[in-house]
């Protein structure tokens, strides 16, 4: 399947892409995963992470990779760089959260004791605004996709926002996503709106919490592992990879960038 570009626009001047599975594979970030995110640093695209995973992991992607900013718990906050500082900026304020924390605890301990091949996932001490219960990061043998979909039901029963990654279910309260602050982010910083940031910016994903990005972003590219997730998608990426995870993110990049 042809990656398709505006005419206009020939190279994205915004990559916007998921993480886990995206950038990383088997749990590492590949070599070539790395030198495509610098490829596309030295050709002056930016490149913003936009991912489930935790404040604290983010804060060290923001500090150490090539990256303009990262926008982390599906939304919640981004954070952007200053020179060498960073700057969050959160979609709720601290009471806020601290309120809606107390919720969450309760909708996991709901879940957990329906669903108990869940786990709370060992990165919540790291998080700001959502928890996220593991079903394929430690679990082993991994919980059965039919049962995460059905556990991500009874999350949204409870009353609270939840999506499902390839290795978490994340619950949160609010009205942030990752299309959101995706839109938010390149606003702030491009000045387009959310009827232009399609023509400028690509997404890359692998999962089902990727959907709204798919739908949002017509430069959509799937990793080759998100071909189990097709069926359920309401708008498949545009273009495919033939490798999965890091290793078809750079596969695309380099492929983009091979003119350049």
């Amino acid at each position: 399947m042809p990656t398709t570009i505006p005419s206009e626009h020939p190279l994205p001047r915004v990559v916007l892409t998921d993480v886990d599975d995206t950038l990383t594979w088997e749990g590492r970030l590949p070599s070539v995963t790395l030198a495509a995110m610098e490829r596309l640093a030295a050709a002056g695209i930016a490149l913003v992470p936009v991912t489930g995973a935790c404040a604290g992991w983010c804060d060290q992607i923001a500090r150490t990779w090539p990256v303009s900013a990262v926008i982390g718990e599906n939304g919640a906050f981004t954070i952007e760089r200053e020179g060498r500082h960073l700057r969050y900026r959160d979609w709720q304020d601290e009471a806020t959260r601290m309120r809606h924390q107390a919720w969450l605890q309760k909708a996991a301990a709901t879940l957990l004791r329906q669903y108990p091949g869940l786990r709370l996932a060992l990165d919540n001490a790291y998080r700001r605004c959502d928890l996220a219960l593991d079903h394929a990061q430690e679990v082993v043998p991994p919980v059965r996709a039919d049962t995460v979909r059905e556990a991500v039901a009874a999350a949204h029963a409870l009353g609270v926002q939840a999506t499902a990654s390839s290795i978490h279910i994340n619950l949160w309260l609010g009205d942030f996503s990752k299309k959101a602050a995706s839109l938010a982010w390149v606003r702030r910083h491009h000045g387009w709106t959310p009827d232009q940031a399609p023509g400028y910016a690509a997404f890359v994903g692998d999962s089902l919490n990727d959907a709204q990005m798919f739908e949002t972003f017509r430069r959509s590219v799937g990793v080759a592992n998100i071909r189990p997730h097709l069926a359920a998608l309401p708008v498949p990426p545009a273009h495919i990879t033939q490798a999965p995870g890091g290793l078809g993110f750079a596969e695309w990049v380099n492929e983009v960038l091979l003119p350049c």
